[in-house]
């Protein structure tokens, strides 16, 4: 096991900072619980756990497993060491200074991966969040490697790319994923040391190389980057909540993507910092009609 101690500069809030590394409360590679937020995933070096908990110093990080010494390596990024809120001007909008005030601690992480966020993103295509979250969850469970450590029980490393490509097409259906997600999957992860280099470069640069793969978007990239780079102006477009969510926080009505940006373009260079207070915050928006069907393809 290796200790540290991240004493940042200011206030950082681990909850609302991690909150956006987890494919939902079952994520496999992400837990958080009383003790704090522990996070599996692979190094160059191997795969490693990263436990991090707040403390009066700042954050407490123990890491366990080969990849140990990257992991602990990355604490300051992950708890937003690289978030430069410089330029960000909260008070052209009075909720949006408010849930300023009322998040000091919300930070934009960054986690240098890649392909931990395209392919759990690339299976939430045109599908709800429950199915992509099932299917990330089934998915990893059988096919990750178990978490080094004293990780809580169930906990995973996502597949390496050549594990990905082992999956045959009756578990991708087992998991209710079909085959133009699978597919796109297999065309990402061909690829991957060529995405992952993209970390070094800036987020446009990351977003243009991974929209070299069909079947990867702009909502694709964007919400990779969000994450990977930290990326505080790269909003997800055609996302099926995030406008409506945006607009109803701001105006009190719905609106779509032109009106979304419309609305955050006073944040240029931040609208995404913009959307992640609103989204924190746990606002929502007025909805109208029957949801959307969830369909099982496993019925198929």
């Amino acid at each position: 096991m290796l200790t540290t101690t991240y004493r940042p500069g200011r206030p950082v809030d681990l909850r609302l900072t991690i909150a956006p590394l987890a494919q939902g409360r079952t994520d496999p590679t992400v837990r958080g619980d009383a003790s704090g937020f522990w996070l599996a995933f692979a190094t160059g070096s191997g795969d490693a756990t990263l436990h991090l908990r707040g403390c009066s110093e700042g954050v407490r990080a123990r890491a366990w497993g080969p990849g140990a010494v990257e992991a602990i390596a990355r604490v300051p990024e992950l708890c937003g060491a690289a978030d430069d809120d410089t330029g960000f001007e909260a008070a052209h909008h009075p909720l949006v200074a408010e849930l300023r005030r009322r998040m000091p601690g919300l930070r934009l992480t960054r986690t240098l991966r890649i392909m931990d966020y395209l392919v759990p993103t690339i299976l939430g295509q045109k599908v709800t969040g429950i199915e992509q979250k099932r299917a990330w969850r089934e998915l990893v469970t059988r096919h990750g490697t178990p978490a080094p450590g004293p990780a809580p029980a169930g906990m995973r490393v996502a597949p390496a790319p050549e594990a990905w490509r082992r999956i045959p097409s009756w578990e991708w259906h087992r998991a209710g994923v079909g085959p133009q997600r699978s597919d796109t999957v297999m065309r990402a992860v061909s690829v991957a040391g060529a995405l992952e280099r993209a970390v070094r470069v800036d987020a446009a640069t990351a977003i243009q190389r991974m929209r070299t793969v069909p079947g990867v978007g702009v909502w694709t990239a964007h919400e990779v980057v969000q994450r990977s780079h930290g990326d505080a102006d790269s909003v997800s477009i055609g996302d099926f909540h995030v406008a409506k969510r945006v607009g109803w926080a701001l105006t009190g009505a719905r609106v779509d993507d032109d009106g979304m940006l419309e609305l955050l373009e006073p944040w240029a260079g931040h609208r995404q910092r913009v959307v992640r207070l609103i989204e924190a915050a746990g606002i929502g928006y007025e909805r109208h009609g029957p949801r959307m069907a969830i369909v099982d393809n496993r019925a198929r």
